[in-house]
């Protein structure tokens, strides 16, 4: 029986990957290593979003190869699936499983689970086939490449299944990914090429879920998926992504539900609306905006403008006003010049966004934007970056103030040991970092005033609980 340890890079939705194979493997007698070090196989699942992530997934090859020279290590995720054959040449390397099929790599593990090391040669193992080497790849490489696993047409139907409980939160807030893949094509974004076209759990498995987790004691319960807001419209019957929401809340005991990212134009009246209604689902809305100038949207082929960005905050706003809005923003993408940047900072600093991410633009190959010309110095990029996280920390702290005296119910989290033993973290609905001034067990609902702020959280004074559910 061999051990196994994965490696995970990357967004939410790799990760919901990552905790799918793991399942899958303990299901077929594998046993989780502590860590790379110990274990027979390594599943390092990848990152492709940018150049630092491909580059952090190689170094963790190199660096795992020669603390384990003995384990087999197989590369799947995002970066398996744009470049195969360049992961494939790495040394230490057994196998690069794209995407597209990983669903087979429980099969392919099972399989080779009491072989040696496998030879280059071997390229198939229970009815798994690995593509060999082809002549280009040993013409690039003098050395041997690993057997691959990939295809470039993606037929891949399936949504991998499995709750993500851990990362933030210490294992209270697991994140269930109930979509996957993309039909949109933004120039900059490599992720329809490498992860496929949209396609979303059905609602039962979703609900099933759902169940099955709060039944186990989880409380709050985060949704994914690449593009959220087109879940269920690949089904037959068709599904919406609201009537989703409507059908969790009515049919799972599920205490407070968050989404994750969602597409401008995905939030309609309707979906605001539902929000408020119900305090079981968190006030967080979190839309790419990724410029406000309307000539780069264009560029980057966004189907809206920075009008119709601006009114969704609106209505968000509107009827929820101490809701956490949050953004991506990308800078430096080609073309960009000095007042398309002042137009997407103004822009951000006219609103009441609670908190951004930004990316300074990275070149992806085979990406439109890759082939346009007036791309940016990396100094100018980074300067524009700066400017952005400036005004993102000064929105955040804005946000922060505008919440001491309120009440809010607040979730505590995991306490780790170097903590103050007298302050317990948690998270409150609209996503504050929040302090309680006393110590509580994690999975707790807690009701607590809004005190003062200390760096980027929040002091908070506690009122009353709700019963605790451990997990």
């Amino acid at each position: 029986m061999n051990t196994f340890f994965i490696e995970q890079f990357g967004c939410r939705a790799t990760q919901a990957d990552g905790a799918a194979i793991e399942r899958q493997l303990r299901e077929q007698g594998s046993i989780l290593a502590r860590d790379s070090s110990t274990a027979d196989v390594v599943v390092l699942n990848t990152c492709t979003v940018t150049a630092a992530a491909d580059a952090q997934a190689r170094d963790a090859i190199r660096k795992i190869h020669a603390a384990n020279p003995a384990a087999r290590i197989l590369v799947t995720g995002c970066y398996a699936q744009r470049a195969p054959e360049e992961i494939a040449a790495l040394p230490g390397v057994s196998f690069v499983v794209g995407n597209s099929h990983k669903p087979q790599i429980p099969r392919l593990l099972h399989s080779i689970a009491h072989l040696q090391q496998p030879s280059r040669s071997e390229t198939q193992f229970a009815g798994v086939e690995l593509a060999p080497p082809t002549r280009s790849a040993t013409q690039d490489f003098p050395h041997q490449v690993a057997p691959i696993l990939s295809g470039n047409v993606f037929d891949l139907t399936e949504v991998l299944v499995a709750p993500v409980l851990g990362g933030e939160g210490n294992h209270t807030r697991p994140t269930l990914k109930i979509q996957d893949g993309c039909n949109s094509r933004c120039s900059f974004c490599v992720i329809p090429f490498v992860r496929g076209r949209s396609r979303s759990l059905p609602p039962e498995t979703v609900l099933s879920e759902i169940r099955r987790l709060s039944g186990s004691g989880f409380r709050e319960i985060v949704l994914s998926g690449i593009n959220l807001g087109t879940y269920g419209r690949d089904l037959r019957p068709r599904a919406g992504f609201l009537d989703l929401l409507r059908r969790i809340l009515e049919e799972t005991s599920v205490e407070r539900l968050r989404i994750s990212s969602i597409e401008p134009l995905d939030v309609t009246q309707d979906l605001i609306d539902f929000f408020a209604s119900d305090d079981r689902i968190a006030p967080h809305f979190h839309m790419p905006l990724q410029s406000a100038s309307d000539r780069i949207l264009a560029a980057m082929h966004r189907w809206y403008r920075a009008e119709h960005y601006s009114r969704r905050v609106e209505l968000i706003h509107d009827r929820l006003p101490n809701a956490a809005i949050g953004a991506d923003v990308i800078t430096g993408f080609p073309g960009e010049s000095d007042a398309d940047h002042v137009a997407t900072l103004d822009f951000i600093a006219a609103r009441p966004f609670t908190y951004l991410h930004v990316f300074s633009f990275s070149l992806r190959p085979g990406t439109k934007a890759a082939t346009l010309s007036g791309q940016l110095p990396g100094h100018r990029i980074k300067t524009r970056a700066r400017e952005l996280r400036s005004l993102a920390d000064s929105k955040s702290a804005a946000f922060r103030r505008s919440q001491i005296g309120r009440r809010l119910r607040v979730l505590t989290l995991g306490r780790d040991p170097a903590d103050d033993p007298d302050l317990t973290p948690a998270l409150s609905e609209n996503y504050l970092q929040v302090s309680l001034r006393a110590a509580f067990p994690p999975n707790q609902f807690v009701d607590a005033t809004i005190a003062s702020e200390t760096g980027k959280h929040m002091l908070a004074e506690p009122l009353g609980t709700t019963a605790f559910c451990g997990n």
